[in-house]
């Protein structure tokens, strides 16, 4: 079971956090249950705890890939917001009259 979150980029950044907490949350759980299972040494427990690190992993390396570009997007955000900071305002101004408009209406 591979996971990929290719579709990512185009989600708003409470998404990507959203991810990036339950992958950390994930980790941490399954660093746990490998930790408490280590004792047994059944074939089905071994070949489960070999799948668990093996998809611990690539939950790691896809952590970090999407922190990367968290950081990344963040960081051209703030790009563009120095380089445009009237038009920056303008817009989040004409957003929040618009979600004001919207939330007040009836």
């Amino acid at each position: 079971m591979e996971t990929h979150f290719e579709g990512l980029q185009s989600e708003t950044p409470v998404s990507r956090e959203k991810v990036k907490e339950d992958l950390r949350t994930l980790m941490n759980d399954a660093e746990n249950l490998l930790k408490a299972t280590a004792g047994d040494m059944s074939e089905q427990a071994q070949a489960a705890r070999s799948r668990l690190t093996t998809a611990l992993e690539r939950t790691k390396v896809t952590y970090h890939r999407l922190e990367q570009r968290t950081v990344a997007a963040a960081k051209a955000t703030d790009k563009v917001i120095r380089n445009h900071p009237y038009e920056s305002i303008g817009i989040a101004f004409g957003v929040g009259l618009l979600i004001g408009v919207l939330v007040t209406r009836k």
